[in-house]
């Protein structure tokens, strides 16, 4: 059997770090790919601990050049990609009347251009293979409010792109899905809980537990609980399934 290669954004911490490490179990090789070099090699020590070869690509996704050297590098690597998770992508939360044109530019061109791109480029090996490809998104997509207008606007252009890709990858045997993740404790929540509790007269302790409370979940979420519906996604047993918009926020959303 060949052997299987996938390519993981944003594994530098968080979801895509849990993500590239858990993918270790299934795939050969794991590509990390993040702008933190340094990051990165914790990661990629990580995935290689888990029994996986990995490869280490330090670029800014927002770049438009940078998709094309990621798959380069991979397909020089490896000689294949047979699975592409887009998770880069942080985007700030600032009110809909305070977003600057800068904001909204920088968040668009990480998270969904960098992934649209990036998905593009690797596309005509995902198609030979009859890979697999995940967006993420998150679930303010389905429930955008004004103090973080923009996660919520570009995480809803996500589900869109993903299922305009399935779409396409109806006829060239490539699986598109996205998936919308709730609360996750990362260490980006963990600094915006230490910028946003002494702004709000609270410490970090009651912040973080004020959070779950007012969204009526019982915790938050682990980046690993997300990285294994990743590795769910991307497995055989998941490949009839594509297009899908596939939630995971511990029963924030409540609508049917």
């Amino acid at each position: 059997m060949s052997s299987r290669v996938a390519i993981v954004t944003g594994a530098s911490q968080g979801i895509g770090r849990a993500t590239a490490i858990r993918l270790a179990r299934d795939f050969d090789s794991i590509v990390v790919v993040a702008r933190n070099r340094a990051n990165l090699e914790e990661t990629a020590s990580a995935v290689e601990r888990a029994g996986a070869t990995a490869l280490i690509v330090d670029v800014d996704l927002s770049e438009p050049d940078a998709a094309g050297r990621v798959v380069e590098r991979t397909l020089a690597g490896f000689g294949r990609i047979d699975a592409l998770l887009n998770i880069a992508g942080a985007v700030p939360q600032i009110d809909v009347l305070e977003m600057t044109d800068q904001q909204w530019d920088e968040g668009l061109a990480l998270k969904l251009h960098g992934a649209r791109r990036l998905t593009v480029s690797a596309w005509p090996s995902l198609k030979t293979s009859g890979g697999s490809v995940v967006l993420m998104s998150g679930n303010s997509a389905l429930f955008p409010k004004a103090p973080y207008a923009a996660v919520g606007t570009i995480n809803a252009a996500i589900v869109a792109l993903a299922k305009a890709f399935a779409d396409r990858g109806i006829a060239d045997g490539v699986q598109v899905n996205s998936v919308l993740p709730g609360p996750v404790m990362t260490g980006r929540r963990r600094s915006y809980l230490e910028h946003w509790a002494p702004l709000h007269g609270m410490s970090v302790e009651e912040a973080t537990a004020k959070f779950p409370v007012e969204a009526g979940i019982s915790r938050y979420g682990t980046p690993e609980e997300i990285a294994e519906l990743m590795a769910f996604v991307v497995s055989p047993a998941a490949h009839w399934m594509t297009g899908s918009a596939l939630r995971m926020d511990g029963g924030e959303v409540k609508s049917v």
